[in-house]
């Protein structure tokens, strides 16, 4: 190769013409890829470090041995791992995030969210995980705080349970169950065991039928001592086929204590035409405003 068209220690070469040399690209020894070059070897230099971990310190006579390429350093090799054990962080905490704020799996696919991530890990090559990783991600993190809750309610002695029939606006039905504990430090723990969604009618054995189902697959039938409920008909009737004794739930009877007091009673006319008057201005605008108007 002729002199003067050799750069960075004979590692790049100017891109050969058929008359003389083009000095505005650069050509890779190593791997061949073209460059464009404007007096600054930065991009080149990171190019050799990142690509093929090349000193560029050295000829490249020197670090011909071992097909062009230098030994990885045990620096080079921690940084990478490193690299790699932040991404997955920031994986784990996408996921996290998706599931206990009931985000969408499809905000990973969003430009607004790569372009935090990028500010905030200062990596502008950072992409989003897909959305089948977060999926698993979730997935993995279930599991895995089950396994935990489970070895707690392994070693529990006695448990409380607490359920609720529940209709969501897209009128489908829930059962949520919540289990409450006291550990060898006697400090109380509550967890959530389900949120499973029901099809069939809550007749009184079903509804008996879905919660011991719930206590055997965790495993705990033999310790539940209360169920907590409201007093729905249909599951004051469901305590009956159950082995453990029910507990109505108090904020419920006193709910309703003060809502059948308050019915067919003097209160009840006056709240009537409470409601009529914060109605009229929750529907119209204007009137509200005048009403601010009026007040300040």
């Amino acid at each position: 190769m002729e002199k003067g068209t050799e750069i960075l220690n004979g590692h790049f070469y100017f891109k050969p013409l058929q008359q003389g040399v083009d000095r505005t690209k650069a050509i890779c020894k190593h791997c061949k890829a073209e460059f464009s070059f404007h007096r600054s070897t930065s991009s080149l230099k990171y190019h050799l470090n990142a690509m093929h971990t090349v000193d560029a310190n050295k000829s490249s006579t020197q670090t011909n041995s071992g097909g062009n390429l230098r030994q990885t350093t045990l620096d080079a090799a921690r940084g990478r791992t490193t690299e790699k054990q932040k991404k997955d962080k920031v994986t784990n905490a996408i996921a996290k995030w998706v599931a206990t704020n009931c985000r969408p799996t499809s905000i990973v696919e969003d430009v607004g969210l790569k372009n935090v991530i990028r500010i905030a890990t200062n990596d502008c090559t950072y992409e989003p995980p897909p959305r089948r990783t977060i999926v698993r991600k979730i997935h993995e993190l279930y599991e895995n705080e089950r396994t935990i809750k489970a070895t707690a309610l392994q070693r529990a002695q006695t448990v409380a349970l607490t359920g609720d029939y529940w209709t969501s606006l897209g009128n489908h039905n829930y059962l949520g169950v919540t289990v409450h504990y006291i550990d060898e430090q006697w400090k109380l723990h509550s967890h959530a065991l389900t949120v499973m969604k029901t099809q069939e009618r809550h007749f009184a054995e079903t509804c008996a039928e879905h919660f011991i189902h719930v206590a055997q697959q965790w495993d705990i039938l033999n310790k539940v001592s209360t169920l907590s409920t409201d007093c729905a008909r249909n599951i004051v009737a469901a305590a009956r086929h159950l082995p453990f004794e029910r507990v109505p739930c108090v904020a419920y009877s006193l709910q309703h204590s003060v809502t059948v007091s308050l019915h067919n009673s003097a209160f009840d006319n006056a709240l009537a035409k409470c409601r009529k008057v914060v109605g009229h201005f929750k529907h119209s605008p204007a009137s509200a405003a005048e009403l601010e108007k009026k007040t300040n």
